[in-house]
């Protein structure tokens, strides 16, 4: 069967500067393709050119006729009247679903995406929201393919979980950038590299992003080892000609254009592996001090609502700490009650005399109207950096900027550009404590990485907020984990967080369950004979055992979609999948339906 999309040898520039040129890609049932590349490199483009919403200036596109495609950007944008409701429903009249089939696909979509109020405005709600609504509207439609561009970007922790299961269980095919590494190992079943690194400008690999990087290294080796012997070729070939080779003959005509075509094989390459990275290194103070900041019993309360409390925890020197927990738990409001920007509702924070505290914020606060040089070099055309004197034009250049680019306004920065100006804004305050709210997003893959590497090798303490679990693995020495009902944890590592996540949440389930046989229990027959029909009775006596057998088939239906023996027959893939989603229906439905005969009896 053709892919879904196949599109041949397309190029794209923006003025004079290619984005990416004679680049192939196809899309085809079943794929789950995780699409990475630096910044710049044309991802988001190529994205919008298989939505169809941008043109290629060479090569060709074909897309299979009455595909159902759904596209969600990197930025939601919703209007002042839009509800939840309003903009669901408007998705699936607008699309192919058939009516019979909305109310179910309406209710089980939104439910699993842990929306409970379809009434709120969609512009009230947090970015984690609005990006959870962005792409409820993509799955209503039943899309064949869906493109989604940096997902992950203000998705909570728990946000991203609930996508990673929603990509793992669809039957459609996907691409989707993304920087999030644990992610795209958890989702993807093949990764592309968009990179002007590679010959075809592309590098595709069957397998998750591990599997990737492998394959990515014994490439680059290859390369590695082509390039040497080039060079070794070019320079005999060189010598040879500078011993004065006459081109009178056949033969030493064909070794001069040999010689020719090996130079320019090796400017080809030597061009394309050129590569640069961002050079980013805090400064720390000389401290000595060994407590820098202490909470005692803080509490922190807003509207009526209680955040956390009874909060007791000392921020050492040298201590990485992690504050995770669902978005609203009160991550952001904990960082600036640490900076001394608010107060706490309850308790006493204590700060080292003269502490100096840098703060990244995730709201990427730059004045749009200003240069890229006063952003950069805010009093003149230098900065002092460790001590010495750099020049605005090398300072910009740590950051992989290009000397044009000073005199371009702020606004004009991409998303990764503007949280590179803000890094380097960091780095010249130095810090006893680095305090940094979602410094991840719009970061490609190796700023991350470089990222990493300099907070691993900073001196004094630091407080990260981030979804990237694989950042918070590496980075954090500690994690705080706020549950977002007023409680906080201390956790050796992210992974004990998310298993006591779990612990909670199954206890939570188990308690609400007793509640309701107890409550069924108190109630008098009489009472249920009044206000339940005589087959509504028998239907209630009988929905727990109904559950129980609908959990134990959902639970054989699960194994069964996991088991690595079918990762290789897509059939049998997609029909364990489709079993999956329809036990998990199931199960959905008897619980809408027990709270329905609860409230009813009531």
């Amino acid at each position: 069967m053709p892919p879904l999309i196949n599109v041949r040898s397309i190029s794209k520039a923006f003025g004079a500067e290619p984005l990416f040129q004679n680049v192939s890609f196809t899309v085809s049932e079943g794929d789950r393709v995780g699409l990475i590349g630096p910044n710049g490199s044309g991802k988001s483009t190529l994205l919008r050119i298989l939505a169809g919403t941008e043109e290629t200036d060479d090569g060709e596109i074909a897309v299979r006729k009455r595909i159902r495609l759904s596209y969600v950007e990197q930025k939601s944008e919703f209007r002042s009247e839009d509800t939840v409701r309003s903009v669901v429903e408007a998705a699936m009249n607008s699309s192919a679903v058939p009516e019979s089939e909305r109310g179910t696909r309406f209710a089980e979509t939104l439910g699993r995406a842990g929306f409970v109020n379809l009434e709120a405005e969609a512009v009230a709600l947090s970015g984690g929201w609005q990006k959870r609504l962005a792409i409820v509207l993509a799955l209503v439609q039943a899309p064949e393919i869906l493109l989604l561009d940096e997902p992950t970007n203000h998705l909570d922790l728990a946000g991203i979980e609930w996508l990673e299961e929603v990509l793992k269980q669809a039957a459609f095919a996907c691409v989707v950038i993304s920087h999030d590494r644990y992610f795209l190992e958890n989702v993807a079943t093949e990764m592309a590299e968009l990179s002007r690194v590679y010959p075809d400008g592309l590098l595709r690999v069957k397998g998750r992003y591990s599997t990737f990087l492998e394959k990515k290294e014994e490439f680059l080796h290859a390369q590695s080892k082509r390039q040497e012997a080039l060079e070794n070729l070019v320079h005999s070939e060189i010598e040879w000609l500078r011993r004065g080779a006459k081109a009178r003959t056949r033969k030493s005509k064909a070794r001069i254009d040999k010689a020719g075509d090996l130079m320019e094989e090796l400017g080809d390459l030597n061009t394309r592996t050129r590569s640069s990275a961002a050079q980013i290194d805090f400064s720390t103070t000389d401290r000595k001090t060994k407590r820098l900041i202490e909470l005692q019993n803080v509490a922190y309360e807003i509207g009526g609502r209680r955040l956390f409390q009874a909060l007791n925890f000392i921020i050492t020197a040298g201590l990485r700490v992690g504050l995770v927990g669902p978005n609203g738990s009160g991550k952001t409001t904990l960082l600036r009650l640490l900076r001394g920007e608010v107060a706490a509702t309850e308790g006493e924070i204590r700060r080292a005399d003269k502490l100096r505290i840098v703060y990244f914020d995730q709201r990427r606060e730059l004045d749009p109207s200003v240069t890229l040089r006063r952003a950069l070099a805010p009093e003149g055309d230098s900065v002092i950096y460790q001590d010495r004197v750099t020049h605005v034009a090398s300072w910009a250049a740590k950051f992989l900027f290009k000397s044009e680019q000073l005199e371009q306004p702020v606004e004009r920065l991409s998303g990764g550009e503007r949280a590179r100006v803000l890094i380097a804004q960091l780095m010249l305050q130095p810090a006893d404590v680095l305090l940094l709210d979602e410094p991840t997003n719009d970061l490609d893959i190796p700023t991350l990485e470089i990222l990493e590497e300099s907070l691993l090798e900073f001196r004094g303490s630091l407080v990260l907020v981030t979804h990237d679990r694989y950042m918070l693995d590496r980075v954090s020495t500690v994690v705080l984990g706020l549950d977002g009902q007023g409680g906080a944890e201390r956790f050796a590592g992210y992974s004990q967080w998310e298993v006591w996540q779990g612990e909670r949440a199954q206890s939570m389930e188990s308690r609400a369950r007793a509640d309701a046989r107890d409550s069924s229990g108190s109630r008098s027959a009489a009472s249920s004979k009044k206000k339940l029909s005589y087959l509504e009775a028998r239907e209630y006596a009988s929905m727990e055992s109904r559950l129980a057998a609908a959990e134990e088939v959902l639970q054989l239906k699960r194994a069964q979609a996991e088991d690595p023996a079918i990762a290789s027959d897509s059939a049998r893939l997609l029909r364990s999948h489709a079993e999956l989603d329809a036990a998990q229906h199931e199960v959905d439905e008897l619980y809408a339906r027990w709270a329905e005969l609860e409230k009813k009896q009531a």
